[in-house]
This record gives structure tokens, C-alpha cells and sequence, in this order.
């Protein structure tokens, strides 16, 4: 058996392994198998790729397998070293960052596959041969502007989800007509690469595409960034497989189009559950900077009424159902372990507990689904938006840990406001609402929430961890154990 035909054939068993993979992570009880399968798919397509690699090589094999052993190591290294020091509120700006990583290699492999594919027409071309395939040619441009786009996209969400730059939009004067110039200028520069191939065409492409990757995001508000890490997370998955078409790499063809794809689909149903379009999102979305309070309207909303720990307890312990709508604050403040005990001894004592998930909460989609697993949350209690949405209007209480725009009725009874028509967690249609939240500041989306201000909302002010292991303990102290 030759070295190309053992690679393929463990690429085609690392490409089912992906697919099962993708099939495992779509339900929480066998997401650990998806993540094994995922990872034993991986390191067989780097075992392939490297006894290919050496095969092929032209230089002594021994210096090729040193090289890329070398590579591998230090690529271990630095993703151990950075997994285990990442927060889970940091997985987002980590992903956004490692999607750059990916659009930056499409750019590389694409110009390195075009100066190789020059030297090898120009010695066709010395024997009588033809230039470069134009289909190759066409899958090293597309490959570049996509890895381009997916590079500079990134790096801004990065920034912003890192607060290293604000989350509000940039709103340039004819922003969408800046884009549609820069689209128009990358499609005559392909006319100009495919007529006379040659690098000139080629970086000026870049340079183009590489703008407009930053100008996407940037216009991009706070309130949509979910869609973007999702959307980012389709194009580097298609800028994946465009490096796969121009080195010949089956398996990474085949990876590609499944990330894209999932990815594209995850962005859809993003979209969906804030009901908004794909377009709209790219054209700018909306978002004020994150922590700002809404100048006016305040007044008009009324008074809010603030609660103590202790009274939130004795709530507790008079309720029969309780749901748990977690947030982003819910992960900033770690929250999630003082709230699985509070769910313990609440169910304990034959209280009804359930968590009710928005599609988009937090800032990362699944977030919340992964914060409470990590807290050994029971999964069967922990249910999507459309799922318990019907069922709260019959619940007596609604603790909601760090959400905002999530459950902000304005969405719903508002037609003039931004996020009108977004689906929501309807929680003030319980019997009592208590927020817990720090201050009165908005949510990520710049947009005050009315909620605040109803008859049955109380709002508990202070650190999420601290107040959740007040109230624990104060229904231990009232004789509640798990």
C-alpha cells in the first residue's frame, strides 16, 4: 500500500469521525462522545497528513518529519497553555481568535499555492506546456478573499468581545455602499487575475478584502454578536476548504464544508431566534455600548423595587415552581456552582426547578447550556426558550441571573424598539420576577429593559455568586437540605 492511498483511506474514516462528531455535540448527554469522536478524527488526519507529507517530501524525510514534529509541539503547547488558563467568559474572544488563525492560513496557502502553480506553468510553458488551470486559479482568489474577510472579521470581534475596543457599531457615512465598492472592486481585480495571472491582482485583492473584513464587523453592534462568532465560524470553515481545493487535501474539503455549513445553519437559527435576518446583521445590527444607561425614558418606566437575600429565600421556599433564566452575568460572576445548589435544595424540598434557555443568551451560542453542565445541572431540566415559554405564566417564581435583553418585554410590546419582534422569555407573566443584576445599566444591546420597572419584578443588586450563596444559605439556616 502506498503512502497516498493509506492517507485517504484514514481520511475517509477521520471525515465519518467528524460527521459523528457534529452529530454528538447537537445534544447535551452525548456532547463529551462528539468531542471524543472530534478528537480521535483529528489526530488521525494528523497521523495521515504527516506519513504524506514525509513521503512526499523532496529534502531528506527525516529533516520533513523533524520540521513538522517541531510545528505540532508548539502548536500543543501553546493551545494546553491557553485552554487550561481561558475563563469560560473568554470563550468567545478564544474562538473569534482562532477563526483569524484560520482565515490568515487561507490567505497564506492560497499565495504560496499561486507562486508554486507560476513556477510550474513557466516550466510547462519552457516545454511547450500551457499557464495555470483557470479553475485553479479561481479557487486560489476565492480562497484568499474569503481568508482575508474571516482574518480581519475576527480580530474585530475578538476586540470587541474583549472589550479591548467599544461594542457599538461603527457607522460610516454610506457604510453598505463602501462594502458593495470594495465587493465591486475584489470582483474586477478577479477579472484582472484570471485575464493576466500575476501577484499585482492578487494582493490588492487582499489588501481590499482585508478592509472589508474589518469594516463588517465593526459595523456590527454588540446586541448582534452572537450571529457574528457563529458567522465567522461558516466562513472560516469555507475559507478551510477553499485551502483544502488548492492543495489537493480531500479530508480538508470535506472538514471545511462541514464547519461551513454548520456554521451557516447556527447563524440562521441565531437570526432566527432574535428575528432578524442574515443580511440585516451584515448591513449593521443594532447595539448601544455594553453597561450604558438609556438616556430618558426612565421616568416614564417608574420606580424599581429592591430586594434582599433573605427575602428572596423565603419566596423561594413558599414557591412550587421556580424557572432560572441565566445570562452573561450569570457566567462573569461564576455563578453557576451556588446555582446548582440552590436547584438541589430547592428540589430537595419538592420544589419544581427548571432553567429556561434562550437560543442566543450569553455571548456565545450554547453558553449557558455549557456553564450549567460544567456545574453537573441535570439535563433534563434545562430547557430551550420555546420549551418553557408556555409554562410561565403558571410559575410562581422566575429567578433571572444575569439576563438582559433576553427577557426584555420591550421586544414584545414595543414596536418602536430595536430588538421588537426578537423572541424573548415572556418571565414577567410569572407570579414574582427577581433580576439579579448589578446595576441598573442596560444589556449588551444598549437597550433598557421595562421589565425592571413591573409590579411583579423585585431586582436583587449586587454579585450574582454572592447573593445566590446568601439565599443557600439562608434556607439552610431555615432547615432546607439537599
Amino acid at each position: 500500500m502506498t503512502a497516498s492511498s493509506f492517507a485517504q483511506g484514514v481520511y475517509l474514516v477521520a471525515a465519518v469521525l467528524f460527521v459523528l462528531s457534529l452529530a454528538g455535540l447537537s445534544k447535551q448527554e452525548s456532547a463529551r462522545r462528539g468531542n471524543v469522536l472530534g478528537m480521535i478524527g483529528m489526530g488521525l488526519a494528523l497521523a495521515a497528513t504527516f506519513v504524506l507529507a514525509v513521503d512526499r517530501s523532496e529534502r531528506a524525510p527525516v529533516v520533513t518529519a523533524l520540521l513538522i514534529v517541531l510545528v505540532l509541539a508548539t502548536g500543543a503547547v501553546v493551545g494546553t497553555v491557553r485552554a487550561r488558563r481561558v475563563e469560560m467568559t473568554q470563550m468567545p474572544e478564544l474562538i473569534a481568535i482562532l477563526h483569524s488563525f484560520v482565515g490568515a492560513a487561507a490567505v497564506l496557502v492560497g499565495i504560496n499555492s499561486f507562486l508554486t502553480g507560476q513556477q510550474d506553468a513557466a516550466l510547462l510553458e519552457g516545454l511547450g506546456g500551457g499557464g495555470q488551470d483557470a479553475v485553479h486559479l479561481v479557487e486560489v482568489y476565492l480562497g484568499v478573499l474569503i481568508g482575508a474577510v474571516t482574518f480581519t472579521g475576527s480580530v474585530v470581534a475578538f476586540l470587541k468581545l474583549s472589550a479591548r475596543i467599544r461594542s457599538a457599531p461603527l457607522q460610516l457615512p454610506g457604510r453598505n455602499l463602501l462594502n458593495l465598492a470594495a465587493l465591486l472592486v475584489c470582483a474586477g481585480l478577479m477579472v484582472w487575475f484570471l485575464a493576466a495571472p500575476s501577484l499585482a491582482p492578487l494582493l490588492l485583492m487582499t489588501l481590499v478584502a482585508l478592509a472589508l473584513g474589518w469594516h463588517l464587523v465593526a459595523s456590527i453592534g454588540g446586541g448582534d454578536m452572537p450571529v457574528v462568532v457563529s458567522m465567522l465560524n461558516s466562513y472560516s470553515g469555507w475559507a478551510a476548504a477553499a485551502a483544502g481545493f488548492m492543495l489537493g487535501n480531500d479530508l480538508l474539503v470535506v472538514t471545511g464544508a462541514l464547519v461551513g455549513s454548520s456554521g451557516a445553519i447556527l447563524s440562521y437559527l441565531m437570526c432566527r431566534a432574535m428575528n432578524r435576518s442574515f443580511v440585516s446583521v451584515i448591513l449593521g445590527g443594532f447595539g448601544a455600548e455594553e453597561g450604558t444607561v438609556v438616556a430618558g425614558g426612565d421616568a416614564d418606566l417608574g420606580e424599581h423595587r429592591e430586594v434582599r437575600a433573605p427575602e428572596v429565600a423565603e419566596l423561594l421556599r413558599a414557591a412550587r415552581s421556580v424557572v432560572i433564566t441565566p445570562g452573561y452575568g450569570m457566567a462573569v460572576a461564576k455563578a453557576q456552582y451556588p446555582v446548582a445548589e440552590l436547584v438541589a435544595k430547592l428540589r430537595a424540598g419538592g420544589t419544581q426547578v427548571r432553567f429556561g434557555v434562550h437560543p442566543v443568551a450569553g455571548r456565545l451560542p450554547g453558553h449557558m447550556n455549557v456553564l450549567l453542565a460544567e456545574a453537573k445541572v441535570p439535563y433534563d431540566i434545562v430547557l430551550e426558550m420555546d420549551e418553557i415559554n408556555d409554562e410561565l405564566a403558571g410559575t410562581d417564581v422566575v429567578l433571572v441571573i444575569g439576563a438582559n435583553d433576553t427577557v426584555n418585554p420591550a421586544a414584545a410590546e414595543d414596536p418602536a424598539s430595536p430588538i421588537a419582534g426578537m423572541p424573548v422569555l415572556r418571565v414577567w407573566e410569572a407570579g414574582q420576577v427577581v433580576v439579579f443584576k448589578r446595576s441598573m445599566a442596560t444589556g449588551y444591546a444598549g437597550v433598557q429593559n421595562p421589565l425592571f420597572f413591573r409590579d411583579n419584578t423585585a431586582m436583587l443588586f449586587g454579585d450574582a455568586k454572592e447573593q445566590v450563596e446568601r439565599i443557600v444559605a439562608e434556607l439552610v439556616e431555615a432547615g432546607v437540605r439537599a
